[in-house]
């Protein structure tokens, strides 16, 4: 009898199909033990500038555009000095984040007093974003066949984005700085859970490699993390933005009304300096005008009392030849003749 041998394999599933796939090491989640300092503390900062951004990019408009000049020109010359030789000597790294501190500090200036300069790095910031998440989303679905492909995507994204903004300034800001705080939340969390794989793979991508490990379940949860925070950043923009313009309409209605009160006021005051009654206010007198209807003790003096001694006052000489002589004996505020002889009249 015969016995048939089976040839030995390293493989032993084919014998029993029921048996489980070991899990693949590479995807198990394993968060840092033991994070370095410095690169944690440069995370958390950018935390928060993230947080800035995607919440109140457009209300802290100024801010947004200082920290986007600074960051953007202090990380293009940092690298060109840490990377390239200048003047012929290879720069320590102390040296070049001082250089690139130093510019970007201008830079951040000339965007912040600017504001055509703000608008288009913000919109220069925006099709980076947005071609970044392109190139990454679509990985499994279309490989670059060349460098060139990904580099000019990028460049003519970032080129619509700037004029895109230039031209309508308010939506695309707070797109922009929503979409690039999402970016770089999503970018603090890479690194504190698989140390930068998604920033690693953009630059595999833009590199155009042909063979490529496929990502983990968690890279592409924290890439759909990325527009979902967009979104909810842009709407907190667009709900303070309303807030603030309900507010400032407020504001400019109570001045109106102020203003048109005081309109009121100064048209009533040139009325009645217009009348006979205001003649006192002109003068810049406020005293209160007796009332039409009060009389003087003098009203009720006879009236041939009061003859007798305007008769007196002239002399009786004087009575013939001025037989038309008229006293104001029905005057509102008593008789306009004196009650007592003035001492020049007698001796005249």
């Amino acid at each position: 009898m015969e016995e048939t041998l089976l040839p030995l394999t390293s493989d032993p599933r084919p014998f029993n199909q029921q048996l489980p796939e070991p899990p693949n090491a590479r995807c198990v989640l394993e968060p840092q033990d033991n994070p370095k300092l410095a690169p944690a503390l440069v995370c958390a900062l950018c935390c928060c500038f993230g947080i800035i951004y995607c919440c109140f990019g457009y209300r802290c408009f100024k801010a947004v555009m200082f920290l986007s000049g600074l960051l953007s020109g202090a990380l293009v010359i940092f690298l060109l000095c840490h990377k390239e030789r200048v003047l012929e000597t290879q720069l320590s790294l102390e040296v070049s984040a001082g250089i690139a501190l130093g510019i970007g500090l201008l830079c951040g200036l000339v965007t912040m007093l600017v504001r055509s300069v703000g608008l288009f790095l913000t919109g220069l910031l925006l099709g980076l974003t947005l071609g970044a998440g392109a190139l990454l989303g679509t990985e499994p679905i279309y490989q670059p066949p060349s460098a060139w492909v990904p580099a000019g995507g990028l460049v003519g994204l970032a080129l619509l984005g700037a004029l895109l903004t230039l031209r309508w300034p308010r939506p695309f800001t707070v797109l922009g700085t929503a979409l690039l705080g999402a970016a770089v939340l999503v970018a603090c969390a890479d690194y504190f859970l698989e140390r930068l794989a998604l920033g690693s793979r953009l630059g595999q991508r833009l590199q155009a490699l042909p063979v490529l490990p496929p990502l983990c379940w968690y890279s592409w949860v924290l890439l759909g993390t990325w527009p979902a925070l967009g979104a909810l950043g842009a709407l907190a923009q667009w709900k303070l933005m309303a807030e603030e313009h309900g507010s400032h309409a407020n504001v400019v209605l109570s001045h109106q009304q102020r203003h048109l009160h005081l309109l009121r006021i100064r048209q009533q005051e040139a009325k009645w300096h217009r009348t006979p009654s205001g003649v006192g206010l002109c003068e810049g007198s406020y005293r209160r005008q007796p009332p039409s209807n009060t009389r003087s003790p003098a009203d009720s003096l006879a009236p041939s009392y009061l003859q007798s001694l305007r008769e007196h006052q002239l002399g009786p000489g004087t009575q013939a030849t001025t037989p038309h002589t008229i006293l104001d004996l029905d005057s509102d505020y008593g008789s306009t003749v004196p009650l007592t002889i003035p001492s020049g009249s007698t001796q005249s």
